[in-house]
């Protein structure tokens, strides 16, 4: 039998109700997983969960009503699809939320790092859920029957759907209310119900953002004592991608830092990050609002840490070999080390290393004051982690060879985001050479934390980016490691060591830099520097 498409065509209701079906029964599979395992299924709750799914379609049917009239039926309705099939992909394979910091991420993101979670995976969701059901709708006529009778029908098929959402509320209202107090975070993979809400909302506060125009200025009191009379050289390094759990200075089995631990640096290992995506986490760190009060729209319109410095007189230079800044570095010497053509050690991938070559140049540039210098990382992007070290720190074996993390197994995984761990360690030690010598023109210090931390299969969650409040414990403690050049003979050393178990945040960085900086600022903080009470009293 063939498949002969309707000869009079569908009506636009009709059309949106079977595409609202659809992408219910396809395009959630991660929502009604974590559903059922809140809520397993019983004969007691059977109905209730049943109702989840109506509602879940009534849901979609409001959405696209609203927005499909008699010319944009079809693109809505295919665009809705596309999109809907690459959010089932990623949440499906990694376990993710897509949600306005989700994508800002992407939105930020380069064409290699997008490029990594290009996969067959990908493509087959794509195909299957996205382009042939819109190759059907861009075939299917759509029978148009007149604006009047048109308006009726649409309003009849919304009141329809609002009573029957009312109705299905009323009559189990015992489970709804659980859910929504309990469960709330489960809506976050209703699709695509809520990646249509946070993009919204992202577009909102993008534009509301660039529309703003007057930049708030903080710390201009911000100056270097006269009395601090020796020069400092802080190297900042911000990481990527990387857990504390993974780090042998923090008690990992696996000796993943020889470099740091000859190097007797200091690692802190109750360190919490302030978000769990580079979009938020990197401007947040370099913030003076606090993470309980921050949101990308105030750290857009407000100077930073890297501002402060600058009042004071201090050098600053930011060298990137991640994806950018995300607009921390805006005010400041900027170079991205992406490209072979900056970057001396590109194999091909371009590695952090490369970010030194130049660098004792430019310190050496700096006849005066005190300098200060941010690496950020590719450190543990993922899911590509195998790209994240050259072969020769393939360690730990067999690590996965693939950016599709769903054809390698959880130790080849794993392997591989420790082999790059067991790179930046490397790469840490080589930052602690070039600081040991320049040791007797300047105060050294290395201060490295990471942005965010990632999630390796545990409970079958993959990456990072899940909303703070329901992420796990991996997302959010990050390594935060410290070593201090001999200048800094008036730090009580093991006062410092006993307080490596201490809870810190990434609220703890900016004042921490402003204290080992020896800047002078109205806006500091010494309860918040991480070296307080391990100053040595002076003489």
């Amino acid at each position: 039998m063939r498949f002969r498409l309707p000869a009079q065509g569908l009506t636009s209701n009709t059309l949106i109700v079977l595409v609202a079906v659809f992408l219910a029964a396809f395009g959630n599979l991660s929502f009604f997983g974590k559903v059922l395992n809140a809520y397993p299924l019983t004969t007691g709750n059977a109905l209730a969960l049943a109702s989840l799914a109506a509602m879940l379609v009534a849901t979609s049917i409001l959405l696209l009503a609203l927005t499909c009239f008699r010319h944009t039926t079809k693109p809505v309705l295919i665009g809705i699809l596309l999109l809907s099939s690459l959010a089932a992909s990623f949440m499906d394979s990694y376990g993710v939320v897509i949600n306005d910091d989700m994508l800002r991420n992407a939105a930020q993101t380069n064409m290699a790092e997008a490029g990594d979670m290009l996969n067959f995976r990908l493509l087959g969701y794509l195909v299957m859920l996205g382009v042939l059901p819109s190759i059907v709708i861009g075939r299917l006529p759509l029978r148009w029957r007149g604006m009047r009778v048109e308006a009726i029908a649409r309003a009849k098929l919304l009141a329809i759907v609002a009573l029957l959402m009312i109705g299905t509320v009323l009559a189990f209202g015992g489970f709804y209310a659980s859910f929504l107090r309990e469960h709330k975070s489960l809506r976050s993979f209703a699709n695509p119900g809520y990646f249509v809400y946070s993009a919204i909302k992202y577009s909102t506060s993008t534009l509301a953002v660039k529309g703003k125009q007057a930049l708030i200025a903080v710390g201009v009191d911000a100056i270097i004592p006269a009395s601090d009379v020796d020069r400092e050289l802080f190297i900042l390094v911000i990481g990527e991608t990387a857990r504390a759990d993974r780090f042998s200075l923090n008690g990992y089995t696996r000796d993943t830092n020889p470099q740091l631990r000859r190097a007797d640096a200091i690692s802190f290992s109750n360190f919490r990050a302030c978000g769990t995506s580079t979009a938020v986490s990197v401007p947040c760190m370099f913030s003076l609002i606090g993470m309980d009060k921050f949101d990308t729209k105030k750290g857009a319109v407000q100077e930073n840490l890297l501002d402060v410095l600058t009042h004071a007189g201090v050098n600053v230079l930011w060298l990137d070999n991640n994806s950018d800044s995300k607009d921390v570095a805006l005010r400041v010497p900027y170079q991205s080390y992406k490209s072979p053509e900056v970057n001396p050690v590109c194999d091909p991938e371009c590695r952090d290393v490369g970010m030194l070559s130049a660098l004792q140049k430019h310190i050496d540039a700096q006849p005066r004051g005190d300098i200060f210098i941010v690496l950020h990382q590719m450190g543990n992007h993922g899911p590509a982690y195998f790209k994240r070290y050259p072969p020769e720190f393939e360690k730990f074996k067999p690590a996965c060879q693939s950016a599709d993390l769903g054809q390698c197994s959880r130790e080849e995984i794993g392997n591989a985001y420790d082999n790059a761990i067991l790179y930046t360690d490397f790469f840490l030690g080589k930052v602690i050479d070039l600081l040991k010598n320049n040791d007797k023109k300047f105060e050294t210090a290395l201060l490295y934390v990471s942005d965010h931390g990632e999630s390796l299969g545990e409970n079958g969650v993959y990456l990072h980016g899940l909303p703070p409040a329901i992420a796990p414990d991996a997302q959010l403690h990050v390594p935060a490691i410290m070593w201090l050049g001999s200048g800094f003979s008036d730090v009580d050393f093991p006062a410092l060591r006993r307080k490596r178990d201490a809870r810190f945040t990434h609220d703890n960085l900016a004042h921490t830099v402003l204290g080992v900086m020896e800047v002078g600022t109205s806006i500091y903080r010494p309860e918040m520097d991480m070296l307080d009470g391990c100053r040595k009293p002076e003489r």
